[in-house]
């Protein structure tokens, strides 16, 4: 009777052992389950920010290069005006600059 019992008590242990083990198992695998759903959701999160982001930059992009062309079509008007203002200088003051020449080149000093 005693090895009957000491038996039923080793097969108890073995069946508690057994039962440990599919718990262990199940929270493994709940806990598996649980990293990969985080991932996804901080995947998803990830892409939405991306997506927020990449919208912001293609509105701050449109908004600038809206400005940019106005800037260039006035600094073209700028350098022009500039560059008829810098003909008429150097045709008013030409006359001048090669009177000025022509004596310096012509004087002779001793």
């Amino acid at each position: 009777m005693a090895a009957n019992r000491g038996q039923g008590g080793i097969q108890q242990l073995l069946a508690a052992e057994q039962e440990a083990q599919h718990i262990v198992n199940a929270a493994k695998s709940a806990k598996m389950a649980r990293l990969k759903q985080a991932k996804e959701e901080a995947e998803k999160e990830i892409a939405e920010y991306r997506a927020q982001m990449e919208r912001e930059f293609q509105r701050k992009l449109a908004e600038s290069s809206g400005d940019s062309g106005a800037n260039v079509k006035r600094l073209e008007q700028e350098t022009e005006v500039k560059i008829c203002k810098l003909k008429e200088d150097a045709a008013r003051i030409s006359q001048d600059v090669v009177a000025m020449v022509l004596k310096h080149v012509t004087t002779v000093k001793n």
